[in-house]
Formats: structure tokens, sequence, C-alpha cells
């Protein structure tokens, strides 16, 4: 029987697998998201300096959400991402999923964030 810390493991070394080959820099951050079961959230990162220069979140007062843990939760963060990285003057990242599969939140934020100005 798999336990839900044995699929955080497996998630955490697949995302560092994934890490290891892409990094954010200033001009083009790395947009990074984590999934929990009652929210989502997003940071656009740059990993030369280590700095987080926008973030986001379904918990965030400004979106008004009421559960944070669906597809359109997720798509109203993705745009919120997007519009505070063009805000900043952003507009290319570099997609980092998490370790989680492109499927449902995970693909709803990133679909958002690319109709509302984000290239990646």
């Amino acid at each position: 029987m798999i336990t839900k810390a044995d699929k955080n493991a497996v998630r955490k070394k697949r995302h560092a697998r994934v890490r290891s080959r892409i990094t954010g820099t200033e001009s083009r951050p790395r947009l990074n998201i984590f999934r929990s079961s009652k929210h989502i959230y997003a940071q656009l990162i740059d990993d030369v300096n280590g700095a987080t220069l926008a973030s986001a979140s379904s918990s965030d007062k400004e979106l008004d959400i009421n559960s944070g843990g669906n597809a359109d939760a997720a798509a109203k963060v993705g745009e919120l991402i997007a519009k505070r990285a063009v805000d900043k003057g952003m507009k290319s990242v570099v997609f980092d999923r998490g370790g989680y599969l492109y499927h449902g939140r995970v693909k709803a934020l990133a679909e958002a964030a690319r109709e509302n100005g984000l290239e990646f």
C-alpha cells in the first residue's frame, strides 16, 4: 500500500530531477507551482539571486475564492501571477510544475497564465 508520504517523496525526487536541469534568471524567471489539497501557489523565482520576484496563491484576499482546491481557483491564480509578472516587465518564464503531472489544476494554472501574457 502506498501512503501519502510515499507519494510526496516520489514527487520530490521527480521535482529534484527536473530542477537539476532548469533554472530561473532575472530576465526569465522560473514559474514554480506548489499544490496542496486546499490551495495552489505560484511563484516567479530568480534562482541566480535566490529571490522570489512575484507570487500568487488561492489564499490571496484579492481573489476572494471560497474553495482553493479546484481547477477554477487554479485558473484565477494563473491569471493573477501572469498579471503581476507583466506589471513587473516579465513576459517569458521557465515553467516548473513541481513534480506534479501536467493535468487538472496544474494545467489550468499554466493555460490561464499563457492566456494572460506569459510565454513558456
